[in-house]
């Protein structure tokens, strides 16, 4: 069957603008629901206790940069299903699911065991203040925990987006983050019959809400009229060569994703170097961030989701097409964001402190960080898109050129050593982004004008066709 035949009922799979945005829509509230739960979680806690506030963020820096690593080890779940969509292989797509869910069962229990082993320890060779990482360890037990329904969800979460299905995976998300509010305002006071109270309450609220996620998933998927149609019941055959090529495409992306994650935590410590006030700061700037990222790295999904099938379908004007689509989408979009952000700064400052030396930094570090905001965006979707395409060395060693080598010295430079502060830190952003942006999308027009090479796996692909 060619890719063009195939039946679908969702409207991301006939390609073009409209697929882009239907399918990124549902993507970027997903995502947006996985930072409700990181703001509910530190809401409730915070009013709680101060304290356990300080063991609740503590905890969550070490899981979350273990987490995000073990996320972009699976990312070859959803490259490899979009792939096989564009070649006219959907049968084969419940077998790649099949392979996920086993690889994210053994990530996930390796990353629990490692945080559960190693986490405490390295806690307290952090040198913190007396108290902190004894307060912060148990809490970091609890999160080891949580990390193994989360992991297997995203595995069925970034498949069923592969097929366009973003709309039931948002829903499920959503709720999930109604679990997380109930358990967090039941556990988190304290008095409860579990005994548990604060950041260890707040984790085991995480759990609930990660658990009820993958069941919700589960559910989702095994209903789909197609699911017995594309073998998702049937057990995946042997084929060493496709699990390799998930696992080469989630190598390349884990190790991007631990770059990053890494190089923004460095950023952290470098505040901490200017000031308690940089901190804060700093703190505001990063979580601005991360709410603004989640409407690029929706859009990077949804392009790499359209790129893979093009590229799938060997049609390499229809994946020029997708990227371009995603490019465009990602500026206008950004750019209304950045124009908001630069046209309001005191706003922003206003809602996350009263005192006048934090909000004076936080309103100037808000104009400088509009400036970076459309290309951290557009090196995402360019990166998301060389992976589509089976590229996966480039945007790792890209990322490691551009956010350590690059943003980290220059980060000290501008930041510490010249005395500029937190807008210092920005500027190193600012930089590494344009840098990486550039050198991703360049490398993407590069492949462009070559000839298209075969998948690493499955067989002689369908003629080309304008699925996107």
């Amino acid at each position: 069957m060619q890719a063009a035949e195939l039946p679908s009922d969702d409207a991301a799979a006939h390609g073009g603008l409209k697929a882009l945005l239907t399918l990124a829509a549902p993507v970027v509230a997903s995502r947006l629901g996985i930072m409700a739960m990181g703001l509910v979680d530190t809401i409730v806690v915070g009013r709680h206790s101060a304290a356990e506030l300080g063991y609740h963020a503590l905890a969550w820096a070490v899981t979350g940069v273990v987490l995000t690593t073990a996320l972009g080890l699976l990312s070859g779940v959803q490259v490899m299903t979009s792939q096989a969509i564009g070649e006219g292989r959907e049968a084969d797509t419940g077998a790649i699911l099949r392979r996920g869910l086993a690889y994210a069962s053994w990530i996930a229990l390796a990353c629990a065991l490692f945080l559960v082993l190693a986490g405490g320890p390295m806690l307290h060779a952090f040198g913190l203040a007396p108290g902190l990482a004894d307060g912060a360890t148990p809490v970091l037990m609890v999160q080891a925990v949580s990390l193994i329904p989360i992991i297997i969800a995203d595995a069925g979460l970034f498949w069923l987006e592969a097929h366009g299905r973003a709309v039931p995976g948002m829903v499920a998300m959503w709720a999930a983050n109604i679990v997380n509010l109930a358990v967090n305002l039941w556990l988190v006071p304290g008095g409860n019959m579990l005994g548990v109270e604060g950041a260890v309450a707040s984790g085991w609220a995480t759990f609930a809400s990660r658990l009820f996620l993958l069941a919700a998933l589960a559910w989702i998927i095994l209903r789909w009229k197609r699911a017995r149609a594309l073998g998702v019941l049937s057990p995946a055959p042997r084929d060493a060569q496709a699990a390799r090529a998930m696992r080469r495409v989630g190598y390349g992306a884990a190790t991007s994703y631990f770059i990053e994650s890494l190089a923004f935590s460095a950023m952290a410590i470098f505040a901490g170097w200017i000031s308690a006030t940089a901190v804060a700061v700093w703190a505001v700037v990063i979580n601005v961030a991360a709410l603004v990222f989640m409407v690029p790295l929706g859009l990077s999904v949804a392009t790499s989701v359209l790129v893979g099938r093009a590229y799938g379908a060997r049609d390499g004007a229809a994946m020029r097409v997708a990227a371009g689509q995603g490019f465009g989408v990602t500026v206008a979009l950004l750019l209304a964001v950045s124009l908001g952000v630069w046209l309001f700064p005191d706003a922003i400052a206003s809602a996350y402190s009263r005192e006048p030396v934090v909000m004076a930094g936080i309103a100037s570090a808000m104009i400088l960080s509009s400036l970076f905001f459309v290309a951290d965006g557009l090196q995402v979707v360019a990166a998301q898109s060389l992976r589509a395409r089976s590229d996966i060395t480039a945007p790792a060693a890209i990322h490691m050129l551009s956010y350590v080598v690059v943003m980290m010295p220059l980060a000290w430079w501008l930041g510490v050593r010249s005395g500029g502060g937190v807008d210092g830190l920005v500027w190193a952003i600012i930089i590494a982004s344009t840098v990486s942006a550039l050198l991703l999308w360049g490398r993407f027009l590069w492949l462009g004008r070559r000839p298209l090479t075969l998948p690493e796996s499955g067989p002689e692909p369908a003629p080309a066709s304008p699925l996107a």
